[in-house]
């Protein structure tokens, strides 16, 4: 390339610096190098470039931008030079070589050459281009340091780079530390050893993280016939980008391929320029079933959520059957969010059962409606684990277990039966605090010190209990309270951690023939309509409503706050002093999110008193498996108590929730401290 053809471009960098507020920018920062005290050896700047802008000012520039980073780089740091030597805007400032220009990339075209798939990417041939790339944070270290940038002085007096500053060697995209300090740098005038100057060594901060494709996650959700393999990619983030991308969340990362040099081996990894939250794109559509089934089922805010369990899993069990459960699935599966910025109401669902392979099928069925759902296997980690970084950093890589995986969804744990006694206190732990702790050991990992780190947990827990075993049923103590579950006291203490505990009773003899005829059925008639008497709702009708129901902002009336605010103090009231049990705060939140999750299966936007009914209803039958009844008595079948099947069993069942409304009330006028206030008693 000629002079006139660089001194063209640098003409054009300028232009669009000065278009895009660059030259300002620049001149803010060198304020900032100003005001320090103490002088450094390399200076940086920071430039957010529109690759579009740049096109639109020289495109022969807009290409370097986008075909050689690098080179364009080079043109930046040079024009930078010039204006700041121009306009005197620091005087610290020798040579060019001070200088190191990072050009930060606002997007890039949307054209497929611009995105990598890690999924057919052919890593061997790779342009040093940037680049998109999307997927899920499985590993990340510590922020550790790096070297920015270093001095070298040549060990010759009588050379006149004795001095000065003519050696300054920074990082680049891919270079390894080895690239930028090492002790064989030889001087380019009279060939002598270089030696550093270490009081001029700038330092930055340096993070690895690994990314998979989102579509791993479809293998993790249980066991599937596939023969795809999923491999990570390492992203280098350096500086103001460390810290920007958290344990199992989604990022689209803008960033450079580089082949990074570890004798005798070449690895491939991401220098990462630019990183943005992302979430796959879901249908937001209701299918028509479902919207002719809320307009049917208007005159009553409790019948919609109820036809859809009822018809919930047909391919697993027989319509009619753990109707409560399969609300409560449905109703967890809503509430979850993917959204960081909003506060997670999680609900965690714990279900004592004496039939756990039935239930676990349907478990597991439901967990692929979720957005994001991940089954714990018995043979991996469940919160985070360790291992030496293989990438030369010095740190140690803290993966993400299945609980981080699950972030914004559903983490399934299976039957806790199978879990020793120190991993379901480790789970009740994490349940209660909602965070996970990692505890890193300096001495095996390169510090000086001991490190202890937490992420927030921020995913449902689904478990099984099997109580049909009679190890734990001869457990039980005399005295047990009337309602109360079968279980051992290391699982009742853990069951006080779940938010939500279902007890799905033996179908007996009836309902197990039930079950059988249903398989039978359903393997000589696949995909046929097996029962007129409930609508026919597909998989993908039910993955459409969990959707549009998840991505609803609900808010809360003042008369179901009411509800939910009298029965939490009288609740607390009577069993302080009946049982000696503390409501905590925690049942508030709980009751919140499963009035707000029926709202949002209902696909209405306000939280009704009717809401708050149905949330009542199952946070006090799950109160009553944990430590008996109150005097407000109900039925274990409160919410499902006569079968749904018809417009007159609909019927029926309403006139019968009112009536637990009207208990309800009277319950907490008898007992809430002040709820004459604000409950009319009828």
């Amino acid at each position: 390339m000629s002079e006139l053809d660089i001194f063209s471009l640098r003409e054009s960098v300028l232009v669009y610096l000065d278009r895009s507020g660059g030259l300002e920018k620049l001149s803010e920062d060198c304020k900032q190098y100003n005001d320090q005290q103490q002088d450094v050896a390399v200076y940086r700047f920071c430039i957010c470039v529109n690759p579009s802008d740049v096109i639109e000012v020289d495109p022969e520039l807009g290409d370097f931008v986008l075909h050689d980073p690098l080179k364009a780089t080079k043109l930046f740091q040079s024009v930078c030079y010039l204006a700041i030597k121009t306009l005197t805007l620091l005087d610290k400032i020798h040579t060019e070589n001070q200088i190191n220009t990072i050009l930060r990339f606002t997007h890039l075209p949307p054209f497929p050459e611009y995105t990598l798939d890690l999924c057919t990417f052919p890593r061997g041939n790779v342009l040093l281009k940037p680049v998109f790339v999307e997927g899920l944070v499985i590993a990340l270290t510590r922020v550790t340091k790096y070297t920015q940038g270093a001095r070298f002085l040549c060990m010759n007096d009588d050379c006149t780079c004795s001095s000065g500053y003519r050696h300054i060697r920074v990082h680049a995209p891919g270079a390894t530390e080895s690239a930028t300090v090492r002790k064989d740098f030889s001087c380019k005038v009279c060939n002598s050893q270089l030696k550093e100057d270490m009081k001029f060594r700038v330092l930055g901060d340096k993070q690895l993280v690994k990314l998979v494709p989102y579509k791993a996650l479809d293998l993790l959700r249980g066991p599937q016939q596939t023969s795809l393999r999923y491999q990570s990619v390492t992203l280098f983030l350096r500086d103001e980008l460390c810290n920007s991308m958290g344990i199992g969340q989604t990022y689209t990362v803008l960033g450079i391929p580089a082949h990074v040099h570890q004798w005798p081996h070449i690895t491939w990894s991401i220098e990462a320029n630019n990183i943005q939250l992302w979430e796959p794109e879901c249908s937001s559509k209701v299918s028509a079933k479902f919207l002719e089934l809320q307009k049917t089922t208007a005159c009553s805010p409790w019948r919609f959520s109820a036809i859809a369990a009822h018809c919930f899993g047909s391919d697993i069990t027989p319509p009619g059957l753990y109707n409560s459960l399969k609300l409560c699935l449905l109703l967890s599966l809503v509430q979850t969010t993917s959204d960081s910025k909003e506060m997670f109401h999680n609900l965690d669902i714990l279900v004592c059962t004496n039939d756990s392979l039935i239930l676990d099928r349907l478990m597991t069925y439901s967990l692929g409606l979720a957005k994001r759902g991940v089954r714990h296997q018995s043979s991996g980690e469940m919160f985070a684990s360790l291992s030496r970084d293989e990438h030369g950093a010095g740190t140690a890589d803290i993966h993400a277990g299945s609980a981080l995986l699950a972030t914004g969804g559903i983490c399934m744990l299976g039957e806790l039966g199978c879990y020793k006694k120190d991993k379901l206190e480790a789970i009740q732990t994490v349940l209660e605090g909602r965070t996970v702790s990692v505890f890193i050991p300096g001495k095996k990992y390169g510090e000086d010190a001991d490190q202890q780190l937490s992420f927030p947990l921020r995913c449902s827990f689904w478990a099984l209990i099997d109580t049909a075993d009679a190890s734990r049923r001869s457990n039980r103590t005399e005295c047990a309270l009337l309602g109360t579950a079968d279980l051992e006291p290391v699982q009742m203490k853990l069951a006080d951690a779940f938010g939500l505990v279902i007890q799905c009773r033996d179908v007996g003899e009836q309902g197990l023939l039930c079950h059988t005829a249903h398989a039978l059925q359903h393997a000589v008639q696949l995909g046929a309509c097996l029962y007129t008497s409930c609508m026919t709702f597909s998989t993908q009708d039910y993955q459409e409503l969990v959707a549009q129901a998840r991505m609803l902002q609900v808010e809360l009336s003042p008369r179901a706050e009411k509800i939910i605010h009298g029965y939490y103090m009288a609740s607390r009231r009577v069993r302080t002093q009946t049982q000696g049990v503390k409501m905590s705060v925690a049942s508030i939140r709980l009751l919140i999110s499963l009035a707000e999750a029926h709202c949002k299966l209902s696909l209405r936007t306000q939280v009704l008193e009717e809401d708050a009914i149905i949330a009542v209803l199952l946070c006090e039958n799950s109160v009553t498996l944990k430590h008996g009844t109150s005097p407000l008595v109900l039925l274990p079948d409160a919410l499902f108590p006569c079968d749904v099947t018809d417009c007159d069993s609909l019927h029926r069942r309403d006139l019968m929730l009112d009536e637990l409304h009207q208990n309800i009330l009277r319950f907490i006028y008898a007992y809430a401290p002040g709820a004459d206030s604000y409950i009319t008693e009828e």
